[in-house]
């Protein structure tokens, strides 16, 4: 899905307006009504100004749940499928995140609410420095995003309690498994591009991957390497 031309949106400002606040309350309402029970996921979503992190001509769609396009091509997951997410990895306060797959930054500010620390991968510039300047507004201190090559993980910042990716993989890379510490969750979409896909959540026991189906989902394919322009 195509986006708008990148870096023209920039992060200004976290301060709610009214009609916004109250866009929020609602859409936490719509997510509790279908399923999200917990309370620090529901509490961060409402906190998070999904429209900093889109181009001014998709503010009005902000706090709708629906999947909306951002720069380099690529899109915003659905809030419920943020919360969802979320929810599924059993954070606790003193975990340390990998997300692979930043794009607009929006899941890792939710996520950044809730962990102890975010590492956010991708591999558009563009992408990341966006990410960093929202993170920078909404005094997000405890989340950092990263251009590199997410197959490979992020091994130099130690090994994490939850791996989340956000696009699609034919199987999980044993670089993944290794950088996740034993009894972590990692949650990614599994599948063939352009077919339906399973979003599993996979726990590491003794070097060992049991899996569980959450639901399924369509979304792109995580490409490898670095992009070497936006």
């Amino acid at each position: 899905m195509a986006g708008h031309t990148p870096g023209k949106q920039q992060a200004t400002s976290s301060t709610a307006l009214p009609d916004e606040a109250e866009a929020r309350a609602a859409l936490v309402l719509a997510l509790r009504q279908r399923g999200v029970g917990a309370r620090d996921v529901l509490a961060a979503i409402e906190r998070v100004p999904r429209r900093l992190f889109l181009s001014a001509r998709h503010h009005g769609l902000a706090y709708e749940d629906a999947v909306l396009p951002i720069e380099c091509g690529q899109t915003v997951s659905a809030p419920s499928i943020v919360a969802f997410t979320v929810q599924a990895l059993n954070l606790e306060a003193g975990h340390a995140v990998l997300e692979i797959g930043t794009g607009s930054g929006y899941q890792a500010a939710v996520l950044a609410h809730v962990a102890e620390r975010v590492e956010t991968l991708d591999r558009f510039a563009t992408l990341t420095d966006l990410a960093t300047r929202r993170f920078a507004a909404l005094k997000l201190e405890n989340v950092k995003a990263w251009q590199t090559d997410g197959f490979e993980g992020l091994k130099q910042k130690g090994l994490y309690d939850r791996i989340v990716v956000n696009a699609a993989v034919d199987a999980i890379p044993d670089v993944w498994v290794q950088q996740l510490k034993p009894g972590g969750y990692l949650i990614a979409p599994v599948g063939k591009a352009n077919e339906v896909q399973s979003l599993i959540r996979f726990q590491k026991t003794e070097n060992v991957m049991t899996a569980e189906t959450l639901l399924t989902v369509r979304t792109v394919m995580l490409r490898p390497g670095i992009a070497l322009k936006l």
